[in-house]
């Protein structure tokens, strides 16, 4: 379970074998045994205690920023697994393996966007052309990535442009689904320019923190991407790998709008756009966190959504370590 402190003014210290937490006018006590992270959204307080007691219970603490996009985490400053992963990772990254798992990864996000909108189409009649048009397409450049030969330095260009095709088709078709007076137009990132943009953000930044823990459990070096490439700070593997999870966000989005939760009172106006407010984020998560903590049959195992993650982390490393 993930603990998320939203309200300004909460804090968080240790008692006995559990956190306290006080949110808003509710304190209230969780056991350790049952949370593996904790996510902060707001101003709050929290005492050194509390973060000894994260740390020793391999609980790593998110520090989120206004849009969603995570700043900062406290955590036990071990490796993951081995260091001959990174090595791997490193003499793989640009070569024929890259290629491979680079489209790998793309082609998994394009068949789960494909999934969806098989799965939308099923229960909007009045959608379903629109809906199938767009699937046929986005199958057309699945067949596009699977002819992709060479190393990942030569083709990496052209994969992101495949990926970035797709995924404007992908989103137009969601635009047709969406109630008529929360219609948006394309992607708009922060400040996004309406509620769908503005939750899917908050969402992907929620996501993105645990991407990054689950590479960082699996032994992966999260600055060491593949399809994104080497930038000062910036966690390209984390970019690279969140493709394949983005769906449980647009599901849980998606949702949230079909079965008219959003409301304009979630949403604050900002310059140049719209940011999430307290109740809005509260919302959000909450759908999130049911989402993530739904179990599905994945690779021949009944697992947990947020399990994926990891699972999928763990695999990439163990095939990294196979290659001669």
């Amino acid at each position: 379970m993930q603990l998320v402190i939203n309200s300004r003014g909460s804090y968080l210290r240790k008692k006995n074998d559990c956190f306290l937490i006080k949110n808003e006018d509710k304190v209230f006590e969780v056991s350790v045994k049952k949370i593996d992270s904790i996510l902060i959204t707001t101003s709050a307080y929290f005492s050194t205690d509390a973060v000894k007691f994260a740390v020793d219970n391999n609980i790593d603490i998110i520090f989120l920023d206004h849009y969603g996009n995570p700043y900062g985490r406290v955590w036990h400053s071990k490796l993951g697994s081995t260091t001959l992963i990174r090595r791997k990772q490193l003499e793989s990254s640009t070569g024929e393996t890259g290629l491979n798992l680079a489209k790998e990864w793309v082609i998994c996000k394009i068949e789960n966007n494909i999934d969806f909108l098989k799965s939308l189409a099923n229960s909007r009649p009045n959608k379903e052309k629109i809906i199938n048009e767009c699937v046929v397409s986005l199958e057309k450049k699945i067949y596009m990535l699977q002819k992709i030969k060479g190393s990942l330095e030569e083709k990496r260009n052209s994969i992101m442009a495949i990926e970035g095709m797709a995924g404007k088709e992908y989103f137009e078709a969601l635009s047709h689904i969406i109630p008529e007076r929360f219609k948006f137009n394309g992607r708009s990132r922060n400040p996004a320019k309406d509620e769908f943009n503005c939750l899917l953000n908050y969402g992907y930044g929620v996501l993105y923190s645990r991407v990054e823990k689950g590479c960082i459990l699996a032994g992966l070096d999260p600055y060491l991407g593949f399809i994104h490439t080497d930038n000062y700070n910036k966690k390209s593997l984390v970019f690279d790998l969140i493709e394949m999870f983005r769906i449980f966000v647009d599901k849980t989005v998606v949702y949230l709008f079909s079965k008219r939760k959003v409301k304009k009172e979630y949403f604050d106006q900002i310059k140049n756009g719209l940011s999430l407010n307290q109740e809005g984020k509260a919302v959000l998560i909450n759908a999130l966190q049911e989402t993530l903590e739904k179990k599905v049959r994945y690779r021949g195992r009944n697992i947990k959504n947020r399990n994926i993650i990891q699972f999928e982390c763990h695999r990439i490393a163990n095939n990294l370590l196979k290659q001669k």
